[in-house]
């Protein structure tokens, strides 16, 4: 892709905005979006060469500039109507003191504000301007632009997050979107595709930032990632003030640029929890003993769980995170003696002296409290051993002196993958070379912090004594035994890569006409269907019978 000129200004992709040929639909479902396969597909239209046009003109990668969109928005340009953080449009141009995206692209666009806001052709290229113009800062040469990889930074830099483990995370996710692929079925953007690619991002000064926090002490699985000091209250709760209401929020915006928002000083709010729409993740900002700052004057009684997402686009509210957030408000209830009813878990909009509409019309709340009640959740994770020891590094290998993942504060309950021979590490009076890998961390422990006498732990495989799989599909279930019937341990939103260990005859799955009875298991834990790996005709070529 050729760098073209800046100047003259009225190339395809003003004179399309100029134009005004992308019109808002204002044509949402009212119910949550179904599974892919039951929505129809239409021609991208005008947005399509929207994407185009600007990827062109200021020398961006047209899936990168539309993975930006999808993370941001799900491509939806929510009617002009501002982010929680004064972010505009599909691509989310931002106008606030920390965050002046917007600003930066209607000069560099020549175009008028409300144009950039509003209009979403001139929003995509204000978006392409502004990369252009951050990649022109990175020194980006021409054959780096052309590749994906080297625009790592530049997305980061663009989310303008509060740290660079926030940074990360909100690139990764852009990054995830390229590898996995992505087709837009509904709302604006219907059409529009990005067909899965193998990524491999130059990370530059974030490799070595953690976007996983420590693990959260008040529900098991949640991420720790505090919000700044000044956007919440120090506490004893319940103690200080009884604990009687669970609040449903939805985050109106991404799930990186809320926990950004959270940190930043200026945001004057926070919530305890915020919920990914992909996949479920959980991350917590507040302590449940704290007050967060998120429903005015019903504060001190209550604990705020903000989904990903916005009010009037469906398509954010996943079965994962439903039931992500299910089990999270079912664990918060029984162990705070909170009633799990409709009285006691409501919505910001159901809080008396809010002005708030979330979580909206199209947020199911009959399904929501079946699951809440019914225990048909995401299960607490379960664990295997407990680390001991305070201020130990989880590394990205098994080395000495591989970067740093994150570092568990004091003794933790963790979930060992499998565990592998590295380098000798001598502490508490011995000399270990085993190292597990932790699930929840991503990363690799030296053994002599595992609670356990054993130097090689005892039920844990080798790491990589597997066969790699990719699986396909979207929302697939992991469940704990090859039934159909059995828990699901979590859930894959989309394309992934797994490490299987064997496979497993057990409850056949029709799927189109087709049966297959085989179940991959999981080095990670759990066993999916073989209908969901690829190349799996019934069972996968080489890999051992379990």
């Amino acid at each position: 892709m050729g760098k073209t000129a800046r100047l003259p200004r009225m190339t395809a992709v003003l004179a399309a905005a100029a134009a005004g040929v992308i019109a808002f639909s204002g044509m949402l479902p009212t119910t949550a979006a179904p599974p892919p396969s039951q929505s129809p597909v239409v021609p991208g239209g005008e947005l399509a060469k929207a994407f185009a046009a600007a990827a062109d003109h200021y020398d961006v990668p047209r899936d990168l500039l539309v993975a930006l969109g999808y993370a941001e928005s799900h491509l939806d340009g929510h009617k002009g109507r501002p982010s929680q953080a004064g972010g505009y449009g599909m691509m989310h141009l931002v106008s606030n003191p920390n965050n002046r995206t917007l600003s930066e692209a209607t000069k560099l666009t020549g175009l008028p504000t409300e144009r950039v806001a509003k209009d979403s052709a001139a929003n995509i290229a204000g978006a392409a301007a502004v990369l252009d113009s951050y990649a022109d800062q990175a020194g980006l040469t021409e054959a780096q632009r052309d590749d994906v990889d080297h625009w790592y930074q530049v997305i980061a830099q663009y989310s303008h997050s509060a740290d660079l483990a926030t940074g990360k995370l909100y690139a990764d996710e852009v990054y995830r979107l390229l590898g996995a692929g992505l087709t837009v079925r509904t709302g604006e953007g219907a059409g529009i595709t990005v067909a899965p690619a193998k990524v491999d991002p130059e990370r530059g000064k974030y490799a070595t930032a953690s976007s996983m926090g420590t693990m959260a002490v008040d529900y098991p699985g949640a991420i720790w990632n505090a919000a700044l000091s000044s956007n919440y209250t120090v506490a004893n709760r319940p103690t200080s003030s009884a604990i009687d209401r669970i609040v449903v929020h939805t985050t109106q915006g991404s799930y990186a640029g809320t926990i950004s928002w959270f940190k930043d000083s200026r945001s004057k709010v926070s919530a305890h929890y915020v919920i990914r729409s992909s996949d479920g993740q959980i991350t917590q900002m507040v302590r449940e003993k704290d007050v967060a700052w998120h429903v005015r004057n019903a504060n001190s009684r209550s604990i705020g769980i903000e989904h990903e997402g916005f009010v009037d686009n469906p398509s954010w509210y996943t079965d994962a995170m439903y039931r992500a957030s299910a089990a999270l408000t079912k664990n918060i209830a029984e162990r705070r003696g909170i009633p799990k009813d409709r009285t006691h878990i409501v919505g910001h909009v159901e809080v008396p002296g809010n002005d708030h509409t979330d979580p909206g019309p199209h947020w199911n709340w009959n399904y929501y409290m079946q699951l809440v009640n019914g225990g048909g959740g995401n299960p607490e994770p379960e664990y295997n051993f407990t680390t001991y020891g305070s201020g130990v590094n989880v590394r990205s290998d098994a080395k000495v002196t591989a970067s740093i993942v994150t570092t568990l504060p004091g003794p933790t309950r963790v979930f060992v993958v499998c565990q592998k021979e590295g380098d000798a590490v001598t502490a508490e009076g011995t000399t270990n070379r085993w190292w597990s890998k932790l699930r929840d961390q991503n990363g690799y422990m030296t053994n002599i912090y595992i609670d356990h006498p054993d130097a090689q732990l005892p039920g844990v495989p080798v790491c990589g004594t597997g066969q790699t799989i990719n699986t396909t599909g979207t929302n697939v279930n992991v469940r704990s035994e090859p039934t159909t019937a059995s828990t699901v341990l979590r859930v894959l939103p989309g394309a992934t890569t797994q490490v299987a260990v064997c496979q497993a005859a057990g409850q056949s799955v029709t799927i189109n006409g087709v049966v297959n009875s085989w179940w991959a298991k999981l080095q990670a834990g759990g066993y999916v269907s073989n209908h969901y790996v690829s190349g799996a005709n019934p069972k996968i070529a080489g890999l051992a019978d379990c």
